[in-house]
Parts: C-alpha cells; sequence; structure tokens
C-alpha cells in the first residue's frame, strides 16, 4: 500500500486536465486514424507527453518527476483517453505509470538513479514480460527460468502479450529463480528484472490484433539472455510480492481511460444526433435515440466516481483491492456500452472509419479483458466482500 499523501484540490485537478488538453487535442483524429491504418508507434504523441514532464507524473521528485499520486494520474490518463486517441494514445504512455513501481519501491538508489530519469525523459521505452501463454493470469505457474551464474543470471522462457517490444530497448521480466514444486508456497521464487531488451537473444513476434494498432503487442522468445546481477529489483525470489504494489494503481488507470474513450464516443453520438436530419426532425430528438445515450452518461458518471473513489483510498494508504477492480469493472463495461450505443446512433455511418467512433469501440474493447478478467474480479469481490467461498 502507498504511504499517505494529501490528495489534490479541485483547481489541481483542473490545471492538470487543462494542460495535458493543450498537448492532447494537438494530435487530431486524422492523425489516430493514420496511426491506426499504419500501426506505427506515435511516437510525436510520446516525444510530446515527455516533453511536457507527463510521463514522470507518478515518478519520484528526487529523480526529475513530479511525485505526485494515484488521484492526479488518473485524472491524466482520463483526459487523454478523451480526445480521440484511445488505447492507442493511453498506452502509450501509462506503462510510466504504473510499471517501473517495482524499481520505486524496491529498487536501489543507484537503479533509480539509472533507470528513472529515462523512463521520465521517454528515451529509454520499457516493455513488460510477465505473461505467458500457459500460466494466463495464474503468475505463480509462469516457467521462464533465470539460472544463477557468476555475476548475474541466464534466462530462457517465453512470453506473450508484451507490449512495445517492437520499440523497446529496456524490459521489465518476471521469471523464477526456484522452481514452482521445490517452492514452499506458490509465490515464492519468482524474481523480478529490469535489463537492456538484447534482441540477439529475444526473438520478438508482433501479435496482429483488433484494435490498439500502434502499440504493439508481442509473443517473445528467450533464448539464453544474460542479465547482470545489478539489473535484478529487490532481493531473489520475492518478486511476486513486488509486482502487487502496481497492481490496484493498473486497474485505476485501465477503469479511467476507458470511461475517457466512453465519454468520446458519448460525445461525438451526441453531436450526430443533434445534427442528423432523418423525416425532417433531428434525430437526437427522439427518445428512442436520446435514452440510452443518456443512460450511457449516468453509468459512465457512476463509474468515474468509484474510480475516484479507488484513487483515492490507494493515496490515503487505505485498503482498496475491492474497489480498484470494481471500477476497472464498471470502468470498462460502461466505456464499451458507450461506445456501441455511439456506432448504434450514427447507423450505417457509425460502421465507416469516417467518423471515428467503430475505432473507439475496437480501442475500448482490450479494457474488458485486460489486465484482469471480468470473471476473476466477480470472484474476488465475491470471496473478500461478500465472504463467500473461494470458487477458483
Amino acid at each position: 500500500m502507498s504511504t499517505p499523501r494529501p490528495l489534490p484540490t479541485e483547481d489541481e485537478c483542473n490545471a492538470i486536465r487543462e494542460g495535458l488538453r493543450a498537448v492532447v487535442t494537438s494530435f487530431d483524429d486524422e492523425y489516430w486514424l493514420a496511426r491506426d491504418d499504419d500501426g506505427k508507434f506515435p511516437r510525436e504523441f510520446h516525444r510530446a507527453m515527455a516533453e511536457g514532464g507527463w510521463l514522470g507524473i507518478t515518478m519520484p521528485e528526487e529523480y526529475g518527476g513530479s511525485g505526485l499520486g494515484v488521484t492526479e494520474a488518473t485524472i491524466m490518463m482520463n483526459e487523454v483517453a478523451s480526445h480521440g486517441g484511445g488505447m492507442a494514445a493511453a498506452s502509450a504512455v501509462h506503462i510510466n505509470l504504473f510499471g517501473p513501481h517495482p524499481i520505486v519501491v524496491k529498487g536501489t538508489h543507484e537503479q533509480k538513479q539509472r533507470w528513472v530519469p529515462a523512463l521520465i525523459a521517454g528515451t529509454d521505452q520499457c516493455c513488460f514480460g510477465f505473461t505467458e501463454p500457459d500460466a494466463g493470469l495464474n503468475t505463480t505457474r509462469i516457467k521462464t527460468f533465470a539460472e544463477k551464474v557468476p555475476g548475474g543470471y541466464v534466462v530462457h522462457g517465453q512470453k506473450v502479450w508484451t507490449s512495445t517490444a517492437q520499440v523497446a530497448n529496456k524490459i521489465m521480466l518476471l521469471t523464477r529463480t526456484t522452481k514452482f514444486e521445490d517452492c514452499v508456497r506458490p509465490t515464492d521464487g519468482i524474481t523480478i528484472f529490469y535489463t537492456d531488451l538484447d534482441r540477439s537473444k529475444i526473438d520478438v513476434h508482433k501479435i496482429p490484433k483488433m484494435g490498439r494498432k500502434a502499440v504493439d503487442s508481442n509473443a517473445i522468445f528467450i533464448d539464453g539472455l544474460f542479465i547482470p546481477d545489478e539489473d535484478r529489483i529487490g532481493e531473489e525470489g520475492k518478486g511476486f510480492s513486488y509486482i502487487l504494489h502496481s497492481l490496484n494503481p493498473e486497474r485505476v488507470l485501465i477503469a479511467a481511460e476507458a470511461i475517457g474513450i466512453g465519454h468520446d464516443a458519448l460525445r461525438r453520438a451526441a453531436n450526430y444526433a443533434r445534427e442528423r436530419v432523418v423525416f425532417d426532425r433531428p434525430i437526437g430528438q427522439n427518445q428512442g435515440i436520446q435514452h440510452p445515450l443518456a443512460e450511457r452518461w449516468m453509468y459512465l458518471e457512476a463509474a468515474w466516481e468509484m474510480t475516484m473513489k479507488a484513487a483515492a483510498l490507494y493515496d490515503r494508504g487505505l485498503p482498496c483491492g475491492a474497489e480498484a477492480n470494481a471500477a476497472k469493472f464498471l470502468g470498462a463495461r460502461a466505456g464499451h456500452d458507450s461506445c456501441w450505443q455511439s456506432i448504434a446512433t450514427h447507423g450505417g455511418f457509425g460502421y465507416a472509419k469516417e467518423y471515428h467512433v467503430e475505432r473507439l469501440y475496437r480501442e475500448v474493447a482490450v479494457t474488458r479483458l485486460a489486465p484482469i478478467t471480468e470473471q476473476l474480479i466477480m470472484s474476488f469481490i465475491a470471496e473478500k466482500v461478500l465472504d463467500l467461498p473461494k470458487s477458483y
């Protein structure tokens, strides 16, 4: 859990949004449509966010960051996702906000000096090798193995859904240093590293996918990667506990992004409904159009309240697992449903790329699937909140 810190004032929140809006709105719909077509990483956007200091919003001030909390990061990512870029815009930068948290929490002063400023400046880009094809969300069952050798470790294994591995020069890698069957507890024997992405030892294969084309996802195959001792984060075998620090913030930020995309889609639907005239009247005058959009707004706002509650609990150092998971569930559902309703409001034109809402629908879909499924969230709430027996 985080160290308690004061929550931002309304004026501070508004200042974050205004500062971000100046950057984000300079990249218009046509920019993001082009990235959706060509799949190129949005380097210009990433660079502008770095130059604005936004990549270091949650990083310690000592190393060049802003030292702010999850509440400010939540507002940031909601704004980033609200102006046409969808998850392509969000995913280009949000890894900086929660991904390197093990470095901040367990890294040495030397490691932080060596790694954090380059992440904030955007000169280093990091991908995350956590998920494995045979383990999925059961992280204790990963098989990628780091064998201890003089001066470091040699790693063999594979990962899947490793984002930005096509463009990254660094990788945060979750491995086993003790085999599962040799551990007293399933969570023992897991070690985390942050090191150079050596493409002579890591084979990267892009996964063609439904949306977020500009931020690549990959299967990676690791064959004999040497990692020096100084690139290990924390103690050997204790890595599982280190990644837990970033799970709740990640859920909160994904919720904020889905809600931002949902509001973007809703705004486009309302604009279209005011302007589109059929049978001599704007279609937005019809309750059959009005009511579903009004309902979508209410669900988005309710999800936002849960998201901000979860962020505030985290920043105050209080338990927030149920709220963070609920925010992710509700935010993703509300964002997804808003995007679909926007397509339906546009009718046949909603299917056309010209109006961008079909792209937003494809962008938001991943928020219902990752980083945790809706089914596991409901199982968590049932067990931890409602005190029902563990189901898995």
